[in-house]
């Protein structure tokens, strides 16, 4: 029987945790959880933020997708989507750079917030145009977030980029291009997509007979 139980919907951010379990190739028990079921009693006892994604293994509740991703690098090591010793100052440097500055920049910037220059230094990330920079040189240098290894850090820095340059809130630019094709390379990322795709068919509601 699976110890691990993912709650989720195919249109939120659970599509990266999605990603991050099929890395890992232990069974897992998917549950879908709809926007107005966020809400309710049940999953409040879950995650009393009313969002998803969230994990629970062993009856221990994890949330927060950067936070998932680690613990589940962290207690499947075979996976080997951890880091190495040399590799861990960038993989928690740059995991926490986007859970953090990176995610700010760009929901800020999308909701066309963006600090005035005197105000950068309130903001963890300064400035949208300056997040975008870092992330640039960081994927012109290297293939992936610690060098030649793919990590479970690429999943969730990944995730943003692949998100941001196919919605928009991210610019196109060459580094990004080429990370992101390597990453829609993986096996493991083809079938999480497969799967939430056919989650989300299955939640839209049927189309009535005659309707154009």
């Amino acid at each position: 029987m699976a110890e691990l139980t993912f709650y989720t919907n195919p249109q939120s951010r659970g599509r990266i945790v999605r990603w991050m379990l099929e890395e890992v190739d232990e069974p897992y028990v998917t549950e879908i959880v709809t926007y107005d079921e966020m809400k309710s009693d049940r999953y409040l006892a879950v995650n009393p933020m009313g969002k998803v994604p969230a994990i629970k293994h062993r009856d221990h509740v994890v949330t927060e997708s950067a936070a998932i991703c680690a613990y589940l690098a962290d207690v499947f090591p075979d996976a080997q989507l951890g880091p190495r010793d040399d590799e861990k100052a960038d993989y928690y440097r740059w995991l926490f750079y986007a859970a953090g500055p990176v995610e700010q920049a760009v929901t800020n910037h999308y909701a066309k917030f963006d600090p005035a220059p005197e105000q950068g230094r309130m903001f963890g990330y300064g400035s949208y145009d300056k997040v975008v920079d870092v992330l640039d040189e960081l994927f012109s240098s290297r293939d992936y977030v610690c060098g030649n290894r793919f990590t479970a850090a690429d999943v969730y820095v990944g995730s943003a980029i692949l998100w941001g340059t196919q919605f928009g809130t991210l610019p196109q630019r060459d580094s990004f291009a080429s990370y992101t094709d390597r990453l829609r390379s993986r096996d493991a990322y083809k079938c999480a997509t497969e799967l939430d795709d056919e989650a989300q068919v299955q939640l839209q509601p049927p189309v009535p007979q005659g309707a154009e």
